[in-house]
């Protein structure tokens, strides 16, 4: 540990990392199929106008459930899996940059800002692609007339082909119409959206942690602490930058160009309530996503400890 603190922040020197790659994976994969479903209602919120399809976050729910079933709430799911990727470069990033700026200042806030922007930095350039491709999947179905690329019905059944065949077809569709920079419209947007959020999130996350151990008997475990601070420190990052974030959604949806622009409507068509749209679905998906998140990836830190160091910490 490289700082005396109430609750002991595992580094990335502690750790075994053969253990910690093979059980991230799992953990990672776990947690996307858990919230994808409510990321999937916060799209379509958020490019809706007004309130042409769905009243709410509930309404949203129950009338994609009713109209396209189960299947309707995880539509892009196999598309967005590898995303995988991005959250292995995410972890290794963020873990790396802490131990830099560790040689430069020992102040937690610091580190985790700088580690939580550049970790989002990189995970964004490798993710955006994908969320292009997956977003156009998840507006098919009620909100199919809202995006600029449809599904063609297999002229046989009259059904949309299979998983990995719509795929092919938003992606076809995609580049034929924006080339190889369609994939990443919007990668502005995400920038200026998830660097942010990944950079308050952090700080937030340890300091609501040892507010927490303050005000909590001393026996208390120190999981369920951080397990209370993760939702704290998400809802706050998530309400700093929703605007940003129904901007990016509208950008990469829409296939608008620029982001001044995209804002500068949103504001003249729905006013600064606009800027707040998605943010319950936003709160709701990533409160029970920190929790798991958080247990998730302080649990596979502590499995990951190198052997040696195992008697050595207490929690």
């Amino acid at each position: 540990m490289q700082q005396k603190r109430n609750i002991q922040i595992i580094e990335w020197e502690d750790l075994d990392k053969r253990k910690f790659y093979s059980f991230g994976i799992f953990m990672t994969m776990t947690i996307r199929a858990t919230v994808y479903p409510a990321t999937l209602i916060r799209t379509r919120l958020q490019v809706q106008k007004g309130k042409s399809l769905y009243s709410g976050t509930f309404d949203a729910f129950f009338k994609i459930l009713k109209a396209e079933g189960v299947r309707g709430l995880y539509r892009g799911f196999m598309v967005n899996t590898f995303t995988l990727i991005s959250g292995q470069a995410y972890i290794t990033t963020y873990e790396l940059v802490r131990k830099y700026v560790s040689q430069y200042s020992e102040d937690n806030t610091i580190k985790s800002l700088v580690a939580g922007g550049s970790a989002s930095l990189v995970a964004q350039s490798i993710t955006v692609p994908i969320d292009v491709v997956s977003q156009q999947l998840m507006m098919q179905g009620q909100g199919q007339h809202l995006t600029r690329f449809r599904l063609s019905s297999n002229s046989q059944t009259g059904k949309p082909a299979k998983v990995f065949g719509q795929t092919t077809t938003i992606v076809s569709q995609i580049f034929a119409a924006d080339g190889f920079r369609g994939f990443y419209r919007g990668y502005v947007a995400s920038l200026l959206t998830y660097i942010p959020n990944s950079a308050v999130w952090w700080p937030f996350y340890h300091f609501y942690a040892e507010q927490l151990s303050k005000m909590a008997p001393s026996d208390c475990p120190h999981l369920l602490l951080q397990a209370m601070a993760g939702p704290l420190a998400a809802a706050t990052a998530s309400t700093v930058t929703n605007p940003m974030d129904v901007v990016r959604a509208r950008v990469q949806v829409e296939g608008r160009n620029s982001v001044i622009e995209t804002f500068r409507q949103l504001i003249r068509e729905e006013g600064c309530w606009g800027l707040t749209k998605g943010l319950s679905a936003r709160i709701i998906s990533s409160t029970p996503t920190a929790i798991v998140i958080v247990v998730g990836y302080e649990t596979l830190k502590k499995l990951s400890l190198r052997p040696e160091l195992v008697d050595s910490r207490h929690w």
